[in-house]
């Protein structure tokens, strides 16, 4: 499986996708920005023109012909996709913590980058792995249908969240007023989102692999 994540990483990728979070992420010290569509960018951009390259090299036809299995490669991508969220999460997660000593004082309307929102983006992605991984591999092939409804659960899931943000007070407090500053408050709320990513995502792979078996390969 290690070499599948590699063949991926070091000839499936444009490299520029792999330093493309260290560019996007930059939009995080933009003050009192949305911040939800920085993590989103991965969903727009990433996914969607990595899994085109893929098609477009033929990139199923290669892989089956090596001496693995459909469980090892389904395994290799799902790790590639995961590899490619935590360095667009991590990244944005420190540009952000540099926005918070930038501006002190900024009053936020939508979320502030505490560490509660980043739980949040971690549930976000966790919708969308669920969605995009277990439709994708009922052919393995086609990509499109996989991405656009991916893409509209996260971004449902985002809209969701930042309406109740803004509409609840107690919500509100949480992650802009005094709860932003409750280090063991916001700390559970990313402890959950990363339980919930990890979740949906072994979920996706346990689906992807039932379905991937039954996929006959010409």
């Amino acid at each position: 499986m290690y070499n599948l994540v590699m063949k991926d990483l070091r000839l499936g990728i444009n490299p520029w996708f792999l330093l493309f979070p260290f560019v996007i992420s930059a939009l995080m010290l933009v003050p009192s920005w949305l911040y939800f569509l920085v993590p989103l960018y991965f969903c727009w951009i990433t996914i969607p023109n990595i899994f085109g390259g893929f098609k477009t090299q033929n990139d199923l036809m290669f892989t089956t012909m090596m001496p693995v299995t459909k469980k090892d490669i389904v395994k290799a991508r799902v790790t590639v996709i995961v590899i490619l969220e935590l360095l667009h999460l991590v990244t944005a997660l420190i540009y952000g913590l540099i926005t918070l000593r930038l501006y002190p004082y900024l009053t936020y309307y939508f979320f502030s980058p505490h560490l509660g929102f980043w739980g949040l983006c971690f549930v976000m992605l966790a919708i969308f792995n669920i969605i995009f991984i277990s439709m994708y591999y009922k052919t393995a092939y086609k990509y499109g249908g996989a991405t656009a409804a991916s893409i509209v659960g996260a971004m449902i899931f985002a809209g969701v969240a930042q309406w109740v943000g803004i509409q609840s007070p107690w919500v509100y407090d949480i992650f802009n007023g005094s709860g932003a500053n409750n280090t063991a408050l916001q700390l559970s709320i990313l402890i959950v989102g990363i339980v919930v990513f990890i979740a949906f995502t072994m979920l996706a792979y346990r689906i992807a692999v039932r379905r991937f078996l039954k996929v006959e390969i010409l």
